[in-house]
Parts: C-alpha cells; structure tokens; sequence
C-alpha cells in the first residue's frame, strides 16, 4: 500500500511543483516575448503586421490541437517523455528563429514547432499536479500557474535588453538555450503518481486509495454528457477574451492619449496581478471548490469590463488591469482543478486537454474578429461589450455545469 511521506522528509510532490513552476514561466515567458520582436522582424524583413500576427495565432491554434493529443498520452504513458519531447520542439523552434530568412519559415519554426512545445506545458504539468495533490490541489496549481506571470513580467524585459545588446537573433538563441536547459532538468523531475514512488497525494496519511486515480468517467462517457461541451464552451469564452485584452490592451490605452511605456505598464499590471490571482484563487478552489471558484472569476472579470467601458482616464485603465489581472490569473488556475471535480482523475489529461482546445480556439479568433470590429467602427467599445456578453454566457453556462457520476473500474 502506498505510504505517507516519512517524517521530517520533504513531500516529494513539492519538488514537482517546482519543475513545472519554471517550466511553465521559461515557456509561456518566452512565446509572450514574441511581441517584443514585432518591429526588428518588420525593420528587416518588411512584413505586415497581419503576417507577423498570424504565427501568433498558428501558435494558438497548435498549442490547442496537439494539446488534445498530449493529454491522452500523459494518461497512458506518464509526462516524463512527453515534455523532454515537447521541450525540444520548443527550444528548436526559437534556436531555428536566429536562422530566419523567409516568412514560410516564421509559420514553421514560431507558429508550428513552438505551438507543438507549448501544447504540454499546461496540460501535462498541471494533469500531473491533479494526480498528485488532492486536498491542496487548487492551492499547487495556483503555485506552478504563478510560473506563468513570472515569465510573462521577466522573460520580455530581458529579450527587450538583450536585443538591444546583441541584437534579435542571437537574442533568440539565448532564448533557446534556455528554454532546453530548464527542460532538460525539470522534465526528468517530474513523475506521473504519488502512487509509482510509493507515496499517497499530498504525502499524508489518509490519501492513499488506489481508487483516486481510477474514479471518474472514460473520454468517451466525458463526451456523452452535455457537462462537457458546456464546460468547454464556457473556457472558449473565457480565452476569447483574455487573448483579445492581451493583444488590444495597448493599442486601445494609445489611443487614449498615454505613452508606450505607461501603456506597456497596463499589460504588466495584469501580469503582476495574475499572479496574485492564480495563488488566491487555486486556494479557494481547495476551500469552496474549483466549479464555485471559477464562477467568482466570472463575477470578478463582468465587474472590470464594465468598468472597462467607462474607464476614460489613464489611472481607470490601471484600475481595469488590476481587477482584470486577479480574474485572469484565476481562470487559468482553475480549469484543470474543475476538471477533476467534475469528470474525476481516470481521463483527467485528454478531458483537460479537449477543454483547453476549446481555449485556444477561443483565444485565436478573439483578437482577430477584435481588430476587424476597430477597423470598422474606429473604437474598441463594442469590441468591449462583446468580451462583457461573452463573459456572461460563459457564466451561465458553467451555472449549468455539474459534476458527473464517478465509476470505478
């Protein structure tokens, strides 16, 4: 039978923890970086922003789709393999962008091999955090998430610096480098069950049924139940939106009078702010449950685009990020714990995986119809009331959501 953590030894969990803590701020802070080399790929090579823009969205699209395949390959064979593999493509794909030449090879080294890298390193990390925490999973999700806002506010800042040092390709070799050494190490940290190294979830007495990891539904029964397409497209919502911010934010804070650096700063209030959320709201999830959890962050994100349509001022902007960066930290935080309340651990990976999909999706139209509402109506504010109508369905539907019957095998 598995055993509780010896006394006075550490959880080994904890060291699992860690691992994707950097690998989620390594990844995610490098593919952010991206926008950072708009104008030097511009200068050189004269593409349009549209064209640049769109590696972006094959990025998206990638993550989403590869992601449904990593996720029933972690249930199967475990995640050691799977992010070595992933963290190769990764640290290829940004090494083969200090070689770029020609716009096909954009979409092939960013847009397919980095969106290939990026398809783990939330569905495989945080599967694997499900598996292993069980009282404080939402608490240890929040921890690994918070690698995201780190490498979102630091892993910019210095490609910014470097790039003006040595320039933007041996810039993205240094990036490279390091995305393959932080995947080289942390991967092979990384174990798929408390049960394979003979310790039970959250290494303390009491946690240590077998049956955890086989209760809940197969894939196929996951997708039988209205639970879960309701689910999914309540996420699309959720990322629609969160991409659009992202990537208009800017532009919209420009338009409103401020200078590029304090308009940057509104992108980097949310980072900030997300990381805060990610903690608080993955140790709610654990007080009250992840399906409550995720309702507040709806709560919280209708609240600050509302505000969002009044905000006329630079410091209401700021207002905006702070409210909108705690949802938005949350949102992240908590799929992959709702998950697991609603559909149980047996097919966590390929369920997560098909939801988060639906995320990308999401995330890589938004910004696009976004901008095509500007180009028509010179404003962002229906741009606006559309985030705000889609945060409301999406609430509704996960209202609509409740947990499906567990069967044991």
């Amino acid at each position: 039978m598995p055993a509780a953590s010896p006394p006075g030894k550490r959880f080994y969990g904890y060291t699992i923890v860690a691992a994707c803590f950097f690998m989620q701020a390594v990844s995610v802070g490098a593919m952010i970086s991206y926008g950072v080399f708009f104008k030097h790929l511009i200068d050189e090579f004269g593409w349009s922003r549209t064209f640049i823009s769109g590696a972006s969205s094959v990025v998206m699209f990638t993550m989403g789709a590869m992601g449904i395949l990593f996720g029933r390959l972690n249930d199967r064979f475990g995640p050691r393999r799977i992010l070595l593999s992933s963290g190769l493509f990764l640290a290829g794909g940004f090494l083969l962008m200090a070689t770029l030449q020609a716009g096909w090879q954009l979409y092939v080294f960013y847009g397919l091999m980095v969106g290939v890298g990026m398809s783990t390193h939330d569905i495989v990390t945080l599967s694997t955090i499900a598996r292993w925490f069980r009282k404080r999973r939402g608490m240890m999700t929040g921890l690994v998430k918070a690698g995201t806002g780190t490498g979102q506010f630091f892993v910019p800042l210095m490609a910014s610096a470097l790039i003006a040092a040595v320039g933007w390709r041996s810039t993205y070799i240094v990036i490279g480098l390091m995305v393959l050494a932080v995947y080289l190490v942390a991967a092979r940290l990384v174990r798929r069950s408390p049960e394979e190294m003979g310790l039970t979830p959250d290494g303390v007495p009491g946690n240590s049924e077998l049956a955890a990891q086989t209760d809940g539904v197969l894939l196929g029964q996951a997708l039988r139940t209205p639970q879960f397409w309701l689910c999914c497209l309540s996420y699309f919502c959720v990322v629609f939106g969160a991409m659009t911010i992202l990537v208009h934010i800017v532009m919209h804070a420009t338009d409103m009078g401020m200078g590029e650096g304090r308009a940057a700063g509104v992108v980097s209030t949310i980072g900030i702010l997300s990381i805060a959320g990610r903690v608080t709201m993955g140790t709610l999830a654990d007080r009250i449950g992840s399906r409550r959890t995720f309702l507040l962050c709806f709560c919280i994100l209708i609240v600050s685009l509302l505000w969002l349509q009044v905000a006329t001022r630079g410091w209401m902007l700021f207002v905006f990020a702070v409210v909108y960066g705690f949802a938005h930290g949350g949102f992240y935080t908590v799929l992959s714990p709702t998950i697991a309340e609603l559909f149980g651990l047996r097919a966590h990976g390929a369920i997560f995986g098909i939801a988060y999909f639906f995320g990308t999706l999401g995330g890589a139209i938004g910004p696009v119809v976004a901008g095509r509402i500007f180009d028509v109506q010179q404003s962002y504010s229906q741009d606006f009331w559309l985030l705000a109508g889609l945060a409301v369905v999406g609430m509704l539907l996960m209202l609509r959501v409740r947990p499906v019957a567990h069967s044991r095998v």
